[in-house]
This record gives C-alpha cells, sequence and structure tokens, in this order.
C-alpha cells in the first residue's frame, strides 16, 4: 500500500470540495483531494440528466472568493443548465490548477484517527494510504442516492437508468415505452424531457410535490452589464442574508391586505419563478394562514394549466404546507400531463405490487415499459457520511454515532471524531442556502480554527458533547417554531425507511448562522476540546 503524509485530505470535488483545495493550498497546506467521479463537479457531475437545472441564479450559485473570476465567466441564462454549472466548475479547476491536487475514480474505504499522532489514517480503493492532520468532508448533502425496495426490482428486463448517476451519453428513449419512478426535483425536471421523446411516458407518483416554473430566459449583454456593475451590492446582499442570495421577502403584512393586494403580491412572486415564490411573505412557512394563502394560490395555477380535473387532483398536494418540502422549479412540467401520450399513476391510490421483466404491475394495472427511470432521490444529508467507514480514537463509528439522528457542533465538527469536519451538512443552513457561499464561509471558518490551533500547539481539536447537544437542541427549537417539521420531507429524514426523525438543516439562516460561528470563534472556541 501506498503512503503518503499530508495535511489536509478532502473528501469531494464539488463546491466545497475545490474551495477547501484552493484555500489549503493557498494557506501553504499539502492537500490531497478524493473523487469517486472520472472528474470535479461532485453533483453537477453525477446529475446529468435531461433538464437539470440549479434552482438558484446563476448569478449567485457561483464562487465570490475572486472578484477577476466572477466578472471573466458568462453565465448564458437566469438559471444554468447542468453542462453549463458543470464547465464552470471545471473552469474554476483549470483556473486555479486544482485537479492536480485530487485522485479521481477513487474512493475512501475507511477512515481511522491515530490518537498517538494526531493523524487521520484514509485508506482508498487504490489501493492508497494518507496519513493527514486534517480530514474535511465534502460529500455532498444530497449524493448518497436511494434505491427504490420495490419486489421484482431486479427482474426488469428493459433499461434501468437513475438521475443521480445519469449516463454522460444520453440514452435515446425514442418510440419506447418509458416509466419514472419520482416525482421529486429531479423527475419534475426530467419529465417534459422525456415526454416529448418517448413513444409513451407512465409517471408513478407517490407524493405530489408544488413546484413554480423557472421562467427562465437568456442573460442579454445589456442585463449582463448591469448585473457586473451591481454585483459588490448584490454579493453584500447575499452574505448579509437568511438564504445566501440577494432576494427578500415582500415587506407587507398579508394579513391585513385586500384579497387583491395579496394576489398581486403572489403573482409577482410566482413570477420570479421557482424557490422564490417560497420568499413572498416573511412568514410563510411559520404562519399557517399566510402559508394558506400561498397554497391556494400554487393550487390555482395548477388547476389552471391542468386540463383534467381528476389529474390535476393528483397533482396537487395536500400533505403538507408549501415550502415545508422544497419547491421545485420546472420548465412545462404540469403542462405535459397535458399530452395524450403522459400516463399518471397516483401510487397512493393504485400502489406498484411488483415489478416484472416487462414492466410495472399496479394493484390496479399493467404498464408495459421498456425504459425505466428512478427518480427516487438520496439518503439526505448524512447518508454520504454513514456509507463511509469512519472511526474516531475511541471507538466511535460515524455510523453508530448517528444513528439516533445526526449530532454536530456548528454543523461542522463531531464528538468523538477530532480533527475531521463535515462541511454544508446536518445542523448547517446547507440545502436551505446557497451552497456555493456556504461552503466558501465553513471553508474559511475552519482554517482560522486550524491556524487557531497551530499557534497554541494544539494538535487536536474535537467537538465537546455537550456543545454539540446545546447547538442540536438550538436546531430543533428554531425548527419547531416553523411549519417545516409538519411534513414527511427528507429534510426530516421521512423518505429513509428506519432513518432517525428530525429536521437536518439549520433555518436560522445563512447569516445568523454564520455570525454564531463567528461567535464561537472570538469566544476562543470555547465549544471544542483543544489539545495534544
Amino acid at each position: 500500500m501506498t503512503r503518503f503524509d499530508v495535511d489536509v485530505v478532502v473528501v469531494g470535488a464539488g463546491f466545497a470540495g475545490l474551495y477547501s483545495a484552493y484555500k489549503a493550498r493557498t494557506e501553504g497546506w499539502s492537500v490531497v483531494g478524493i473523487e469517486a467521479a472520472p472528474e470535479v463537479g461532485g453533483t453537477w457531475f453525477w446529475n446529468r440528466y435531461p433538464g437539470a437545472r440549479c434552482d438558484v441564479e446563476s448569478l449567485d450559485y457561483s464562487y465570490s472568493f475572486d472578484e477577476e473570476l466572477q466578472r471573466e465567466w458568462r453565465w448564458s441564462e437566469r438559471y444554468a443548465t447542468q453542462p453549463e454549472i458543470l464547465s464552470y466548475i471545471k473552469h474554476v479547476a483549470d483556473r486555479f490548477d486544482l485537479r492536480r491536487h485530487f485522485r479521481f475514480e477513487t474512493r475512501v474505504t475507511q477512515a481511522r484517527f491515530d490518537d498517538d499522532a494526531s493523524r487521520w489514517v484514509v485508506r482508498t480503493d487504490a489501493g492508497q494510504e494518507y496519513r493527514a492532520r486534517f480530514l474535511l468532508l465534502a460529500t455532498g448533502s444530497l449524493s448518497a442516492p436511494k434505491v427504490p425496495d420495490i419486489a421484482g426490482f431486479e427482474d426488469f428486463a428493459g433499461e434501468v437508468y437513475m438521475t443521480s448517476s445519469w449516463p454522460q451519453t444520453d440514452p435515446d428513449v425514442s418510440g419506447k415505452r418509458v416509466g419514472v419512478i419520482g416525482t421529486g426535483s429531479s423527475g419534475i425536471q426530467v419529465i417534459p424531457v422525456l415526454a416529448a421523446q418517448a413513444e409513451h411516458l407512465t409517471v408513478f407518483q407517490r407524493s405530489p410535490n408544488f413546484s413554480v416554473p423557472a421562467f427562465n430566459r437568456e442573460l442579454d449583454d445589456e442585463e449582463w452589464e448591469q448585473a457586473l456593475a451591481a454585483y459588490p451590492e448584490r454579493r453584500r446582499t447575499s452574505w448579509a442574508g437568511g438564504a445566501g442570495s440577494p432576494h427578500t421577502s415582500h415587506p407587507g403584512d398579508p394579513l391585513t391586505m385586500t384579497d387583491e393586494e395579496r394576489r398581486e403580491v403572489l403573482e409577482e412572486f410566482w413570477q420570479r419563478g421557482g424557490v422564490l415564490f417560497g420568499k413572498t411573505f416573511a412568514n410563510q412557512t411559520i404562519d399557517p394562514r399566510i402559508n394558506e394563502f400561498a397554497r391556494q394560490f400554487a393550487e390555482e395555477r395548477i388547476r389552471e394549466i391542468v386540463q383534467d380535473p381528476a389529474v390535476a387532483d393528483d397533482l396537487v398536494p395536500t400533505d403538507h404546507p408549501i415550502g415545508t418540502k422544497r419547491i421545485c422549479t420546472d420548465s412545462g412540467y404540469f403542462e405535459t400531463f397535458n399530452r395524450d401520450d403522459v400516463t399518471l399513476v397516483n401510487l397512493r391510490k393504485d400502489p406498484i405490487d411488483t415489478i416484472t421483466p416487462w414492466g410495472i404491475k399496479t394493484d390496479q394495472g399493467s404498464h408495459e415499459l421498456d425504459v425505466l427511470v428512478l427518480a427516487t432521490g438520496f439518503d439526505a444529508m448524512t447518508g454520504a457520511l454513514t456509507r463511509i467507514d469512519i472511526e474516531g480514537p475511541r471507538g466511535h463509528r460515524i455510523a453508530d454515532a448517528w444513528s439516533g439522528g445526526p449530532l454536530t457542533y456548528l454543523g461542522m465538527a463531531i464528538p468523538g471524531f477530532p480533527n475531521m469536519f463535515s462541511l454544508s451538512g446536518a445542523g448547517s443552513p446547507s440545502v436551505l442556502a446557497n451552497m456555493v457561499l456556504t461552503g466558501e464561509q465553513q471553508v474559511n471558518w475552519l482554517v482560522d480554527l486550524i491556524h487557531h490551533c497551530d499557534e497554541h500547539g494544539h494538535t487536536q481539536v474535537e467537538a465537546r458533547l455537550d456543545a454539540a447537544e446545546a447547538w442540536g437542541s438550538h436546531v430543533d427549537e428554531v425548527a419547531s417554531k416553523t411549519l417545516f417539521v409538519g411534513a414527511n420531507s427528507w429534510y426530516m429524514g421521512a423518505n429513509v425507511e428506519g432513518k432517525a426523525r428530525g429536521f437536518m438543516p439549520y433555518l436560522g439562516g445563512f447569516a445568523t448562522y454564520g455570525a454564531l460561528c463567528d461567535e464561537a470563534r472570538d469566544e476562543g472556541y470555547a465549544g471544542f476540546v483543544l489539545g495534544s
């Protein structure tokens, strides 16, 4: 086994992983990145299904740390597609010469902490061993695909594809009968594209979701120049905002507005597109009365689009307040169900009985298929970590430590695992904020922590158990004051059988989270055990 000594090992080559490598090198530390894919990109490498698009505006979903980079990359659309985002990440890797730090097509198989040496011993499937002072897990919040447990799945004789690991060359589904299982964000984006290609498309829906059109558009030269001029203020507002973007809610109180005034505001925010509709009013995910205004408006839009009232009934969510599952961003999703060659199967009324070699048999019917597409989601927030064999100095394993739910301090440090930090994970704003800025904020903060340790002779830094428990209580308390906890969402771990239930991201807001992290730093990292 080949052995290497480095200061930092980074797992993952997405936005957070690349920035981690960049910052480590900038600080003069030796760094190695380990990435399972053959290329940089993280989730934007794997999730390359047709129609994949970010629901954060391109101007915001990009690095802010380098002014020249910000100005030289020209985004073509308001909401960039997967190929353009991946091209951007590749450009960043090339511009800063980051690929040389990464070992691609390599997976971490084991990580053990050597307490005597204060080093993580990280082993890979390529037969390499890295001994590192610090281990940064930039494994992504949505990177552990969930395969449905359906009887007969392995018997299907046709083609099978997962949106979470789509082939690099798009399969040709023209003239074929295609079935899609899942109507979360990936399903909602891929379904209109497949419907336009397939002979017939059958959508198997367990849980309907709210989705708002993207109202996407190209960024012309005039708008781009205006955006460049406004970038400094846009970034300042984003860093000071609740979600790492410049968008805020309407300042008015919907409870005191007339019906006409309220509808005008809802229409304005609907036209902004996608998840921005969830920001229409400040307390929209806190006050059920305000939420109901937005929910009714969205339902009306769905029923206006879908021509068959019975199909519309199946597509309108009734099991959660709007926004408590992430509002999806689509391009023609609901219009797809007006096509004669598209069938919707409501699995709550007609559940899948078994998958056969020829297709899917439900309780009430049979659906012959040539292609099966699984848009079945992820073991979110925790799955990418618990699937790695990670062991701390006192025998703690991450899968066991988190069996009752994830426990972190500030969403980054985990008791029992010194010198190891998780990025954009449970206990941080993560998926509820701009993930690119979240990565920058967390990595910058961790760099300060490592410098503090070096300056004071500390070779180990570990979250105190009581500090992590207090942080977990704070995360729970903030979530409990909202409507989010009433939804069976992947935020709650509800999509994975046997997974402990609990709201995993931090709902206090991006800027508030950053301020709390800075407060912990300014108080001398009292939430950590610092030693040697």
